[in-house]
């Protein structure tokens, strides 16, 4: 790939340029491609309830509410001409149906109990993007004033609509604030504008094609809106990490003495490969997701493997192109002495070097310490109520969340949570369902029950069959309509299982919204331990073939969970209990949207396992090195921590953006990624790693012999990252020798310099000499071994 690259570095960039606007250009319409629900089990009791519902009787729960107000009264005479013109407006449209109003039914259910307001419901059919069009048009066409009345639009179908509408306003803003922001700290990085810009056009180029390849995905599978948030926000934050990694190698070649394509080969052969692990390791992260019915869930998995691996793509080919044509100009364009790059510290007095040797001098107690620490900051957790978002995951602006608060407020009853319970003909008689429907009104928390033999409460006959009646009945099915006397959410939550236990003759399916929470839930407890298991197993596997131990992958899959604690902690004491919910701007619900801790999981473990990564192959590339375990630790920790810290701080930086979010689960990432990723980058890396590692010793490295030789013939190898090229000529390296690669055999041949060079060499030589970790030897560049205490 680097030949290729190095001889036609303008046609690659060429390419991408095309690919960006071509698949951007696509990117553009995906929102209109989008689904905003996806949190239910299309496999589920109430996915397959509503799929009778739907073919038999041709009908849907209510999703679309018409609230109407007058200053006078709804049945004044020009109130009820305005309302009767809305409802026949309605009833000529496509795909909407069972419509209701008080108007046309005079149920008390749907008049305000001043008498001012009114509501029409109706069912609006079709896939979730005909009726987020459908809804659309009714909303632009009928919301506002209509004569004397004042319209609002609300329902579960509208609620959808302006989820996806808010997701589009959410990622303008939070890429205005995470580009600026990134842009600023990479110039503290770099200290330059040439070099500050690199991972800022590898992050566009990814975002780019990640969107124009999500759209070309919509061609074969639905997708969920949160496929666009993952795919901008992580995409940008990956891109930067992945080419901060290769910028920074690339520079430090650069400064050993390399020529450009030899700085870049060298690259490639180490961070390079390093990149291609991270991006695998982020990859199976986010496939764990896919084992999840849930479109949303699974647009998240779908969207993270397409973003990292494209974002491992660029980096690793359109970078280092731009990087031949940059040459030595990489530093270029510097800004100011506040913008200059930090000098590298001496081999053994970096900051990263001197911790990692205090905290190997007590790793047991520090380790210990640390790991209490985080288990308290995530004791929070234990006390998590996860349930499923609704319209107070939007922000009060939203016609569908206002509307539901209205009806909550002001009408003495609601239809918005209705349940309904399908059976086949076959399995009922007049009397059979008179018996079903009386004892489903006399389970708690239910107001009423309609069906094809009337309405009944508190388990009697309310109200005898009217030809209103006639549609609960199909030629092949019969449905109940079961309304709940409340709306809280563990209240409908145990309604349904009660609604579930009623004996009947044959198979009773039971849909609607709260039905489809619970089975959501179930589903997820159902999924996880074989999304866990997957993620777990595959991930041990490709960090053997980073380390070749079979004790360091388990070692790092724990530490990147322990590192979730504080996280999972955090998302329970602030979202569901409402700690800081005032600075942050959203309302508490009193739970957890259920699908946050695992996507989020997926997300958070994966760039936990993206660090775990980055350390771990320099840390190995050390250790192969001086064969000294302590010292591998201290010097990776010391050559790959400066720049881990400053990934970590950009990443961070990036998913703050989702803070800008006005929508409360959306929040939830912009606080959770942020803060799994700093533990990571401090706490974990910082302490816990070099802890544990000194700890194992040398048995951090052990694997069984037929795994070693497996790994010497399929492993990562960056034992090679030193070697001289073809093509790197001349080269100074860091003792002040000028080498030449022949042609054909790339065998060095050193040609003396001048007293400077040989000054620089001996300077050189003498620094080698001191490094050192604590209570073990290091091979200098001499051939001897200095041991300090």
């Amino acid at each position: 790939m680097f030949e290729f690259t190095r001889r036609r570095s303008r046609w690659v960039l060429g390419v991408f340029a095309v690919l960006a606007v071509v698949l951007g250009a696509l990117g553009a319409t995906l929102f209109e491609r989008v689904e905003g629900g996806g949190y239910t089990d299309p496999g589920s009791e109430s996915s397959r309830a509503l799929e009778v519902l739907r073919t038999e009787f041709g009908q849907a729960p209510p999703n679309l509410l018409l609230l109407v107000e007058t200053e006078a009264s709804v049945d004044d005479p020009e109130s009820i001409d305005a309302a009767t013109a809305l409802v026949a407006n309605l009833q000529e449209r496509d795909g909407v149906t069972d419509i209701g109003s008080y108007w046309t039914t005079h149920q008390p259910a749907l008049r305000s109990v001043d008498g001012k307001q009114g509501m029409i419901v109706a069912s609006v059919l079709g896939s979730e993007s005909e009726v987020d069009e459908r809804v659309a048009a009714v909303a632009d066409e009928l919301a506002g004033q209509q004569g004397t009345l004042q319209v609002r639009v609300g329902g579960f179908a509208m609620l959808l609509h302006e989820t996806v509408e808010q997701s589009k306003t959410d990622i303008v803003k939070g890429e205005a604030i995470a580009f600026p922001l990134t842009l600023i700290a990479l110039l503290f990085v770099f200290g330059g504008l040439v070099a500050a810009s690199l991972p800022l056009l590898v992050a566009v180029a990814t975002v780019l094609t990640t969107m124009g390849a999500l759209w070309v995905l919509t061609l074969f599978t639905p997708l969920s809106v949160t496929a666009t948030n993952v795919a901008t926000l992580l995409g940008l934050g990956l891109a930067i990490d992945y080419s901060l990694l290769v910028v920074n190698r690339y520079r430090d070649e650069l400064g050993e003495g390399r020529t450009p394509a030899g700085a870049v080969a060298t690259t490639l052969r180490t961070a390079g490969r390093t990149v291609a692990f991270s991006a695998v390791t982020v990859a199976v992260a986010l496939a764990g997701l896919l084992f999840f019915p849930q479109l949303a869930i699974r647009s998240m998995g779908y969207a993270g493997i397409i973003v990292a691996a494209l974002a491992a793509l660029v980096s690793v080919t359109l970078l280092p192109a731009a990087l031949l044509l940059i040459g030595a100009r990489i530093d270029k364009g510097q800004l100011g002495w506040w913008f200059l790059r930090a000098p590298r510290p001496a081999p053994g007095e970096g900051a990263w070097h001197k911790l990692a040797t205090a905290v190997m001098r007590k790793p047991i107690p520090i380790g210990l310490a640390v790991t209490a620490l985080l288990l308290l900051l995530g004791a929070p957790f234990l006390g998590v109520q996860l349930g499923f978002p609704d319209e107070r995951t939007l922000p009060e602006s939203m016609n569908s969340r206002q509307v539901t608060e209205i009806v909550q407020r002001d009408f003495g009853e609601s239809d918005q949570n209705t349940l309904v319970a399908v059976l086949p003909e076959s399995a009922y008689s007049a009397a059979g369902l008179d018996a079903i429907a009386r004892e489903m009104s006399d389970l708690e928390h239910v107001r009423r029950v309609d069906t094809a033999t009337g309405s009944y409460a508190q388990g009697g006959l309310l109200a005898e069959p009217t030809e209103l009646n006639a549609r609960f009945r199909a030629e092949r099915a019969v449905y109940l309509s079961i309304v709940p006397a409340t709306t809280d959410s563990a209240e409908l939550s145990g309604l349904v299982e009660r609604v579930r236990a009623v004996p009947t003759p044959s198979e009773l399916l039971v849909g609607g919204v709260a039905a489809a929470n619970v089975d959501s839930l179930a589903a997820i407890s159902t999924a996880l331990p074989w999304a866990l298991g997957f993620v777990i197993v595959v991930m041990l596997i490709v960090l053997f073939g980073l380390t070749g131990s079979v004790v360091l992958p388990v070692l790092a899959v724990i530490l990147s969970a322990l590192s979730l604690t504080a996280t999972f902690g955090a998302l329970v004491w602030i979202f569901q209990d409402g700690h800081l919910s005032g600075l942050l701007g959203f309302t508490v619900t009193g739970t957890l949207a259920a699908t946050v801790p695992v996507m989020l999981f997926a997300a958070a473990f994966g760039l936990a396992m993206d660090y775990q990564v980055f350390l771990l192959s320099r840390i190995r590339e050390e250790y192969d090195r001086t064969g000294k375990n302590d010292t591998a630790v201290a010097l990776g920790l010391e050559r790959i921590g400066r720049i881990v810290t400053a990934a970590a701080i950009l990443i961070s930086l990036v998913f703050l953006g989702f803070l800008a979010s006005d929508i409360t689960f959306m929040k939830a990432f912009g606080i959770g990624l942020p803060l799994a990723v700093l533990v990571d980058a401090t706490l974990v890396r910082g302490f816990l790693l070099p802890a544990a590692m000194k700890v194992l010793g040398d048995a951090n490295w052990y694997a069984p012999g037929f795994l070693r030789r497996l790994h010497d013939r399929f492993g990562l190898d960056e034992g090679g990252a030193n070697r001289p090229l073809k093509h790197d000529v001349p080269v100074r390296d860091p003792l002040g020798v000028v080498s030449t690669g022949k042609p054909d055999t790339g065998v060095e041949e050193s040609l003396v310099l001048d007293p400077l060079a040989r000054a620089e060499r001996a300077r050189a030589e003498a620094a080698r000499t001191e490094e050192t970790a604590p209570g073990d030897g290091l091979a200098t560049a001499s051939g001897r071994t200095e041991t300090i205490d």
